[in-house]
């Protein structure tokens, strides 16, 4: 685990001096306190910062072939390296290092663009091909690992964060304006466009190719196929096999030469992960949970029924609201984007505790998008079977009456509003945007309309929100659930990654995930429906996998999804500070938003009209992100980074 980055600038005789590279790795200090190192060769200059995982004293990067042709800078871990080594050695490879980093490079050596069809792991790496001239850059098939990049007319910049590519110089960042439609219905983007102007991503399952006369070429190499539906079987066929296929990635995922850990929430995702890690190690494992004093919104209570269970070394961290406003700030700019959920503090803290004890841990991420565990997978299925009927029988005038009666009605609640807003009696469930509007978007198209200014509305096209994540839904195929699972793990479940990855970096520790083993999804997303889902409730292959691990209290307990107490703190003067800081001149400037749209949606929230704690936390994060990333109070974060690892170091 580390963080790369690079410079490749075009034409002939061009050069790229190495200080450059050296600066941006030192952006991302975090990601990599253990070692660094820069090849400079002509053109083209890439660096590391490293977390020192596999093969500690010999894994430095970055690192070439026998000859010297081909040098990698590599992030992430590749699982089935050692079977890889075996056939690359018979078919004359010779290493000088134990590190998974030359697998891929022999990898390449043989199978060139091919090799990474050959790669069981998470991992966003650069090849400098110094006979060919070119840069070869891919990215993991599910997003695990993150890959940021900038194509100008002269150079091409990669990095494993934006704040690496900032680094780098000669241009002022500046806001992607047409991505906040896009953000403020979801909190993120979909595509491969960032917040940052001439930023993109390399997307998941693809890579990029780019030589000494600019020529960019970017090609999937990966995509999940949930069309080709096999004929339902036995509900113990998919018990057993998943089991088995779940025994092999988290035994994979235990590859480490320094101490590892496991995030305990204390729902059956990562209790599984904790379960089987304490059944391979046969000796207690270190956990690691997080909480509040708020008892409502604190999982610890499952979390120490767990650990008790499987008798593990247990250490817990308490978030208060002070810690958790102090720190969204730096978040922020560890994020180098505006912070999506709440969650996200929360798992820097107990990243920050597991910090003391270990340097990898495992993770449950990725079993709800996969499994069906999401209550929405269900509610989404029967909603439609609802609205079908309900629409036959129900005129067209009365349906969009009681809409408008939930919608309007001041004898609702704020939160039964919501709740009704959800059925089919309070949207349209047919509409080919109710999936989205119902679970991700804050602000609605129709509500975007009356938030924004005149001046803004007129930059975007109507409909521009859903662009992203609409092409994902018409590209998936299959049954509904087997879509909505596409749709989720191709724009959901990535963003849940970055700040998984983020937040962990932020701590210099490595985080796993062996639920988003490729070929355990391939295999996950294909269980057809009727077995997957009960009721309302999902992920019935994993419970019954794991009735011998784990107490029947906590595989059917009630999921709360990482829950904080965000809700509950806008209130008071809390809430008064935040519509203050919203209202300032220097925020209404920007001339994204209507003033008298922020201060009715705030007197909403204070009257228990409406719900807003979710558009509060979109407005209040974008405009953080303004002043943190955009107009330069990040630079104390990035002291504090690089003062922190100093004294770990000492």
């Amino acid at each position: 685990m580390c963080g790369i980055a690079g410079v490749m600038k075009f034409g002939h005789d061009a050069r790229t001096d190495s200080g450059v590279v050296r600066r941006m790795c030192s952006a991302m200090s975090h990601r990599g306190p253990d070692d660094e190192g820069v090849y400079a060769d002509g053109p083209a200059v890439i660096g590391m910062r490293r977390l020192s995982i596999i093969d500690v004293a010999g894994g430095h990067q970055p690192l070439s072939n026998e000859n010297g042709t081909i040098w990698i800078v590599f992030n992430g871990e590749i699982y089935n390296h050692a079977e890889l080594r075996k056939g690359l050695e018979e078919r004359g490879h010779r290493y000088r290092t134990n590190s998974d980093t030359e697998t891929i490079v022999h990898l390449y050596e043989e199978y060139g663009r091919d090799c990474v069809t050959h790669l069981r792991g998470m991992f966003a790496f650069a090849i400098w091909d110094r006979e060919n001239g070119k840069l070869f850059v891919a990215r993991d098939r599910l997003g695990i690992k993150p890959l940021y990049y900038r194509l100008t007319d002269d150079s091409f910049l990669f990095g494993s964060e934006i704040k690496v590519i900032l680094a780098h110089g000669g241009f002022r960042p500046d806001f992607h304006l047409s991505a906040l439609p896009e953000y403020l219905a979801f909190g993120y983007l979909s595509g491969e466009e960032t917040f940052y102007n001439g930023i993109l991503k390399l997307m998941p399952g693809h890579w990029l190719e780019v030589n000494e006369r600019g020529e960019l070429k970017i090609e999937q190499y990966w995509d999940l196929d949930t069309s080709s539906m096999e004929p339902v079987r036995d509900e113990g066929y998919y018990v057993q096999t998943y089991r088995e296929m779940l025994e092999q990635a988290v035994s994979s995922h235990l590859m480490s030469d320094v101490p590892l850990g496991v995030f305990l929430s204390g729902g059956v995702d990562s209790s599984v992960v904790a379960a089987l890690m304490t059944k391979f190690r046969r000796e207690p494992i270190e956990t690691f949970s997080v909480g509040y004093a708020e008892q409502t919104y604190s999982e610890l209570p499952y979390a120490r029924t767990v650990s008790k269970h499987l008798n593990s070394m247990h250490h817990e961290v308490l978030v208060s609201e002070e810690d958790f406003f102090d720190a969204l700030p730096k978040l922020i700019w560890h994020e180098d984007e505006p912070v999506v959920w709440p969650s996200s503090v929360s798992l820097y803290f107990v990243a920050r505790l597991a910090r003391e004890r270990v340097t990898v841990v495992l993770t449950g991420e990725g079993s709800d998008e996969t499994l069906g565990g999401y209550t929405r997978y269900a509610f989404t299925l029967k909603n439609q079977a609802w609205d079908k009927i309900y629409s036959s029988v129900t005129p067209a005038f009365l349906r969009s009456g009681l809409r408008e009666t939930i919608a309007r009605s001041p004898l609702i609640g704020g939160r039964l509003r919501r709740k009704l807003a959800h059925t089919f009696l309070g949207s349209d469930a047919s509409s080919g945007v109710s999936y989205f509007d119902n679970f991700f978007s804050a602000f609605s198209e129709a509500q975007q309309l009356l938030l924004l200014t005149d001046e803004a509305l007129q930059k975007f096209p109507r409909g521009s929100a859903y662009d992203h994540v609409l092409g994902y839904w018409e590209q998936s195929k299959g049954p509904l659930l087997q879509r909505l699972l596409y749709t989720d793990i191709k724009t959901y479940l990535v963003e849940l990654l970055m700040k998984q990855d983020n937040m962990s970096m932020a701590a210099s520790i490595e985080s796993r995930v062996p639920f988003l083993d490729h070929l355990l999804v391939e295999f996950a997303t294909r269980i057809p429906q009727e077995v997957q889902l009960k009721g309302l409730a999902g992920k019935q292959i994993l419970k019954k996998a794991a009735e011998d691990l784990l107490p029947q209290s906590i595989l059917h307990r009630t999921k709360l999804g990482f829950p904080t107490p965000w809700s509950g703190w806008l209130a008071g003067s809390r809430l008064d500070g935040i519509e203050k800081l919203l209202l300032e001149t220097r925020s209404l400037q920007r001339g994204y938003f209507r003033r008298e749209a922020i201060q009715r949606l705030f007197a909403e929230h204070r009257g228990k009209y409406r719900d807003h704690y979710d558009r509060i936390w979109r407005l209040l994060n974008l405009e953080l992100w303004h002043r943190v990333c955009l107009e330069g109070e990040s630079e104390q974060f990035l002291r504090q980074d690089k003062a922190v690892l100093a004294s770990q170091a000492r």
